[in-house]
């Protein structure tokens, strides 16, 4: 009896434990798990601390409630110019109604992925080769929103998808490469003409401003030669007008006149006798008298001078 009792106590001792395990469940933080009764959904047990009745409730469904990264298997799409294009992405997604997750689609995760890859190849047949390039962007949100619509049946919400890869086939690349090198040759060429181009206008500029600076410089030497010229002008009248008062004051004062009248018959005569040298012939004056009588007077002058 002893014995029966010991194995009856470990018995219950066990089963204790068990109901404790089955009763006492503790969710992680960022995780839902759904609890059915009797098969049916019966709650959804919130991080933290949860009591269920062991052996009529169970625990059917764990969900992660962090954001999911699912990548999406490569496949070629055909675009709008009917060419092949390998296209490669990666879906983020979260699960926001774990019921639903749990009853909505037998596999949420795969059911997602196919929509994706069926989006994405009517995305881009709508599209030419060269607008897939250009519109990645646009593409990731036609399919975003066209998941997203079918996928809150699910109890899951799209995030975003990102397009990791664009090939297309070998052909199409030689062909983009010879394009792209045309392209840059053209832009070079064009950028050595535009250079070419501005060093004439620079040249043409310079010459013109050093065309304008030169006669800018001469123009100004000429007025600085003509107010020197006029001022030289000027300054000579003055010396002249001032000489001419010096001679009429001096030929006021006494004896003023009889020595104009020697100075200029001694310069008549220098005059009359530089002529005659110059000349094979003798030039005589017309009136003999004139001369005769600028000598009498400069020899009357003269006497004067020494008598006084």
């Amino acid at each position: 009896m002893m014995f029966n009792f010991g194995s009856v106590s470990i018995i219950l001792f066990i089963l204790a434990i068990v109901f404790v395990v089955k009763t006492i469940n503790v969710v992680p933080q960022q995780h839902a798990w759904v609890v059915e009764r009797f098969g049916k959904y019966h709650s959804t047990l919130a991080p933290g601390l949860n009591i269920v009745l062991p052996f009529i409730d169970r625990i059917a469904y764990k969900h992660s409630l962090k954001e999911i990264p699912l990548d999406v298997p490569s496949q070629v799409c055909i675009t709008k110019d009917n060419t092949q294009l390998q296209v490669d992405g990666i879906l983020y997604f979260q699960v926001t109604d774990p019921m639903r997750a749990s009853y909505g689609s037998s596999n949420y995760i795969a059911a997602v992925s196919q929509l994706a890859q069926t989006t994405l190849r009517s995305v881009i047949g709508k599209m030419e080769l060269d607008k897939t390039f250009e519109e990645r962007t646009h593409i990731n949100q036609s399919i975003v929103s066209s998941i997203d619509e079918s996928a809150a049946n699910w109890g899951v919400k799209v995030l975003r998808y990102e397009i990791k890869d664009l090939t297309p086939p070998k052909e199409i690349l030689h062909s983009m490469q010879a394009q792209i090198t045309a392209e840059r040759e053209k832009r070079a060429l064009i950028a050595a003409s535009e250079g070419r181009k501005q060093e004439q206008i620079n040249i043409a500029t310079g010459e013109r401003e050093a065309s304008i600076a030169k006669s800018e410089g001469e123009k100004q030497a000429s007025i600085n030669r003509a107010e020197g010229q006029a001022a030289a002008i000027i300054a000579l009248a003055e010396a002249s007008a001032d000489a001419i008062r010096k001679t009429a004051a001096a030929i006021r004062e006494p004896g003023g006149a009889d020595a104009v009248n020697l100075k200029v018959a001694e310069q008549y005569v220098s005059a009359f006798a530089n002529l005659a040298k110059t000349n094979n012939s003798i030039i005589v004056p017309a009136n003999m008298s004139d001369i005769s009588g600028l000598i009498a007077s400069a020899m009357q002058v003269v006497k004067s001078q020494q008598k006084s």
